[in-house]
């Protein structure tokens, strides 16, 4: 009876446990199925708002492609129209360009018949001509000749010009070397005094010590020096020479550290050179502090002080320099403050009026255009400046014109004469001076065509005035070159001398 009771309880427990699934399933199919109506709905709403969106967006496509189709047509429609004027321009010009075709023709005919009846007139103007001067065709032809010569003679002058100035440019690299060969064409008593220095040698054996190896220590020597060392037969002597004063003071000094060493190769020679080269820059930095600290002049530059300086190693017929300028504007000054001139103007124009010559032999120039260079550079007064360029007699004195000098630079001529000219300043005679100008004036006048000559400034300078008849201005471009060679060559002279050769034509008539 039990078992029966269990078996029914089961089976009741099935049936319900079997409808409970039933009724889940159901419920979850149903939930399923409405979601997946829901997703179709959505899917559906997109797929017409995609549709409306493409449509639209296909209407803009078609919009702008129909724009962009009216803009290509209204641009083939100009081109076709510009098209069409250029036909109608090159219709027009071509029309043109054959009426001037056949102008130019008619024209030609017409300069053929002209140049017939010309050659005509030419040949019967000839035979008048030739009637009327009295002259044969050859004759005209060879005035035809020399009138051509003297063209062409103008444009040569003008091309020589031209080509001196390219030399000059050229040359300014070989400037050491011209100056160098200048030097050993005018050595004479006065420039050997001041470009050659003797060293003492302890003994003949240092000779060969000083030459070395195949001569390798006296090439790096002069190499690094930029001087020459002549080793001759005098006993116990070496003579340095060069025009440049500071370098062979240099050289003077650093051969003499060698000879104390006892050490001579290339490399201790430039050790010593080193050594040397910066004591003799401060050498003339204290020169030229002590000039200005001893004229009270305390408004010059440290640059333009050095410069001063080096005036220490420079020379003119044996007179220092420095010590010549110094002086100079010591008397400079006592004269300014009796006739009640700018003492401090006097006495810097004194000092700087051969600055000039502490550069003339590394640069091209005479010292008087160098030192005013140098003035103009470091902005001195006017009347220093004045001073400078004048103290050659280069400007009026006469004080009729705007030129004249001031009376700060007559001073300062007036000095330098002084100081030149005093006892035992220098070594040139009044005899040998008066002798050199006359030696130039003749030399000048040698010349055929040279009507007269002048030396000036102190014979720094010629002046050659020439009979404009017998020389052409080609002519007297050769002839200051013939002057200067000779010069060079025959003569015997410190510094340079300028050549100038002056052909003038004045033609005067009086009316009554």
């Amino acid at each position: 009876m039990i078992a029966i009771y269990i078996l029914a309880g089961l089976a009741v427990g099935l049936g319900l446990g079997y409808w409970y699934r039933e009724t889940l399933a159901g419920k979850k199919i149903g939930s399923a199925e409405s979601r997946a109506q829901r997703i179709l709905d959505e899917a559906k709403s997109k797929e017409k708002e995609i549709l409306l969106e493409a449509k639209s967006r296909s209407l803009e496509i078609v919009d702008q492609a129909k724009k962009q189709e009216q803009e290509f047509r209204s641009q083939i429609v100009r081109f076709e129209e510009r098209i069409d004027r250029r036909e109608k321009e090159l219709d027009h010009k071509s029309g043109q360009v054959e009426r001037q075709k056949a102008d130019l023709e008619a024209k030609t005919e017409q300069i053929k018949q002209i140049q017939e009846e010309i050659k005509e007139l030419r040949a019967k103007q000839l035979a008048n001509l030739e009637k009327i001067a009295g002259m044969t065709r050859e004759e005209a032809a060879k005035v035809l000749l020399d009138n051509a010569e003297k063209t062409i003679k103008a444009e040569m002058v003008s091309l020589h010009k031209k080509l001196l100035e390219q030399a000059h440019e050229d040359a300014e690299r070989d400037a050491r070397n011209i100056v160098a060969q200048a030097i050993e064409r005018v050595a004479s008593e006065v420039t050997s005094e001041v470009t050659t220095t003797t060293v003492q040698i302890p003994s003949e054996e240092m000779k060969g010590r000083i030459i070395g190896k195949e001569g390798r220590n006296i090439r790096a020597f002069e190499q690094m020096m930029g001087v020459e060392i002549l080793i001759d037969d005098s006993p116990d002597t070496v003579v340095i020479s060069g025009f440049n004063s500071i370098r062979r003071h240099i050289a003077k000094n650093t051969l003499e550290k060698l000879l104390a060493d006892g050490r001579i190769h290339p490399a201790r020679i430039e050790e010593a050179y080193e050594k040397s080269k910066a004591e003799i820059n401060e050498q003339i930095k204290e020169a030229g502090q002590q000039a200005v600290y001893e004229l009270g002049i305390t408004n010059f530059p440290p640059k333009l002080v050095h410069l001063i300086g080096r005036l220490l190693f420079r020379t003119s017929y044996g007179q220092n320099i420095l010590r010549h300028s110094v002086e100079m504007a010591k008397i400079a000054a006592l004269i300014a403050e009796e006739i009640g001139a700018d003492v401090a103007i006097a006495k810097q124009g004194a000092l700087l009026h051969d600055i000039g010559k502490a550069l003339d032999q590394d640069l091209e120039g005479s010292h008087v255009e160098l030192g005013k260079k140098v003035a103009e550079k470091f902005n001195l007064d006017a009347r220093v400046i004045e001073a400078i360029a004048s103290h050659h007699h280069d400007t009026d004195v006469t004080g009729k014109s705007e030129a004249a000098q001031s009376i700060e630079a007559i001073i300062v001529d007036a000095c330098d004469n002084i100081s030149g000219s005093r006892p035992g300043a220098r070594k040139d005679t009044l005899e040998n001076y008066l002798k050199r100008l006359s030696d130039l004036e003749n030399i000048a006048n040698s010349y055929e065509g040279v009507e007269k000559t002048y030396a000036i400034q102190g014979g720094r300078e010629i002046r050659v005035f020439v009979t404009p008849s017998k020389l052409d201005d080609l002519a007297c471009q050769k002839l200051a070159r013939d002057i200067a060679n000779r010069l060079e060559t025959e003569l015997k002279f410190p510094g340079e001398i300028k050549v100038h050769v002056i052909r003038e034509t004045r033609v005067i008539e009086y009316a009554r």
